[in-house]
């Protein structure tokens, strides 16, 4: 395990290795997010989602508890910390994130000063064409979406739009009428939720969307639900194919 010196005990402390680099402890921050899941449990989930490598992005090791057992705790880089809060998707979420993110402005602003005047000039330089690309890259989430993810979301509709209807095998997959009218609340949806709309108030195609809400309109189809009237649709459309076996 690295040597941690403790720099800042504001909402979750934050420790320094002997390389300079911001860390904090898995369970510190389990605990100021208020998670109501095991920590063994969000840890390993919170660490896969955000693709982390262990080594690079955190280490874990081994702790002795004082009634004399031992668990599993790990050191997490600040930046994948960050990541892990936004991920709850929460008040206290966002709260903790800001809050890394002000400690890295400090330490970055600290940092600088020490420097030469040379380097100093070299580092804004640096941030300007930092800058620059950043805008860019929002310029390039600005727009619809690309052919690829257009199609990508088009088959995530489609395979909830199967699951809906009971699989390819029911009859409501089978009656045109039903199927379209799923797939086309689904896109609705979409549609209303991120304001695909035409200066007349009509809908846009679906692939109109940003880029920048991709994977909240994949959430959005992970959780859609089907209106009462289709549900009713699709149940007596399956019911008399029961009813013809029987």
């Amino acid at each position: 395990m690295k040597q941690l010196i403790n720099i800042e005990d504001g909402l979750v402390p934050v420790y320094e290795t002997s390389t300079g680099e911001k860390v904090v402890y898995g369970t510190e921050l389990h605990e100021v997010l208020g998670v109501k899941s095991k920590f063994a449990d969000w840890i390993k989930n919170r660490l896969n989602d955000c693709e982390a490598v262990e080594n690079d992005d955190f280490e874990a090791f081994s702790k002795n508890l004082e009634n004399g057992g031992r668990t599993k705790e790990y050191i997490i880089k600040l930046d994948t910390a960050k990541e892990m809060a936004m991920l709850e998707r929460n008040e206290k979420g966002k709260q903790v994130r800001r809050y890394f993110i002000q400690i890295e402005k400090k330490y970055k602003a600290n940092s600088l000063a020490d420097l030469s005047t040379e380097l100093q000039a070299v580092i804004v330089v640096d941030k300007r064409v930092t800058k620059v690309e950043q805008r860019v890259e929002r310029l390039e989430y600005d727009i619809p979406l690309y052919a690829a993810e257009a199609d990508e979301l088009s088959n995530h509709v489609k395979r909830k739009g199967v699951e809906l209807l009971g699989g390819k095998n029911s009859n409501a997959y089978k009656d045109t009428k039903i199927r379209a009218s799923v797939y086309r609340d689904i896109y609705n949806q979409i549609r209303r939720e991120f304001g695909l709309f035409d200066d007349k108030g009509s809908y846009k195609s679906y692939k109109a969307l940003k880029r920048r809400y991709i994977y909240d309109a994949h959430e959005l189809v992970d959780a859609y639900e089907l209106p009462t009237y289709l549900i009713e649709q699709i149940r007596n459309c399956n019911a008399q194919m029961n009813m013809e076996v029987a």
